[in-house]
């Protein structure tokens, strides 16, 4: 429970603060963590502040890392869902912003039948699942296969998306329809990618991280992030590449075990 562990600023490492991708880094793809990964995690905090940085909302976080018992936001000192545009601090919600507020309705609408039309031409795609575009609060999710995919199914659209580049070729296709929409597109997990206004990346959430100081007085000089597209047009690239933060490219769940059993001896 969040009360077992010490105050932010009682920390044997107050100055650093490990944030975790979620897909791919702490839980296989839209499953469940671990019981290994929740202990590691733990661990961890115990000695440092800990928080999770994802592009799905919090319900689907909810779903992948929380505890019968412990909601998700008790697990963690920050939760940054949708890369941060819903955030919540010790359990307690911040301030959140709003995609659709940004771009406008009529703006969305376009985008949104371009994306539609797009899918509905792709040929070869080894199969079509519903929930091709999904609204979040900060961004819309694309998935040509569709959310509604089976793991086999995901696993599947994952090995032929590889091949075909067809995330890389829709983005591309996004981008010269709408050359000005000061977009950024981010390919993420196995089946979809995310799009959103400039500068709402990952990197959106280290301004809570920064503002820490003026809150409780603690400067978080170490920021380590772990992630699993960890690469330019990955949905990590941003965050991973930050000048402020101290990056760590991990393969699976498990890679991330042995880089904190490594670097902090939980």
């Amino acid at each position: 429970m969040a009360e077992l562990f010490s105050p932010l600023e009682a920390r044997p490492l107050k100055d650093t603060i490990c944030l975790f991708d979620v897909d791919g880094t702490l839980s296989p793809a839209r499953l469940h963590a671990s019981p290994e990964m929740l202990q590691t995690l733990a661990a961890l905090r115990h000695k440092c502040a800990i928080g999770f940085v994802g592009g799905s909302n919090l319900p689907k976080q909810e779903e992948q890392l929380s505890t019968p018992n412990v909601p998700v936001t008790s697990l963690f000192d920050f939760c940054f869902s949708e890369n941060g545009l819903t955030a919540y601090r010790l359990g307690k919600p911040l301030a959140s912003q709003s995609f659709i507020g940004w771009i406008g309705e009529e703006k969305y609408q376009k985008l949104v039948r371009f994306l539609l039309r797009y899918i509905a031409g792709i040929e070869g795609l080894p199969a079509m699942r519903g929930t091709f575009v999904e609204f979040r609060n900060g961004m819309v999710n694309v998935s040509p296969v569709g959310r509604n995919a089976s793991k086999e199914e995901r696993d599947e659209f994952e090995k032929w998306d590889k091949e075909s580049k067809c995330r890389e070729k829709m983005i591309a296709a996004i981008k010269e329809e709408f050359p000005d929409s000061g977009l950024t597109f981010s390919i993420g997990g196995q089946i979809s990618f995310d799009v959103f206004p400039t500068g709402w990346d990952k990197t959106y959430c280290l301004q809570y991280i920064e503002k820490e100081k003026e809150i409780s007085g603690i400067e978080y000089k170490k920021i380590h992030f772990f992630g699993d597209k960890a690469f330019e047009g990955g949905n990590d690239w941003e965050i991973y590449n930050d000048k402020r933060t101290i990056g760590h490219a991990v393969k699976d769940p498990s890679d991330t075990i042995r880089i904190l059993k490594e670097e902090f001896g939980v």
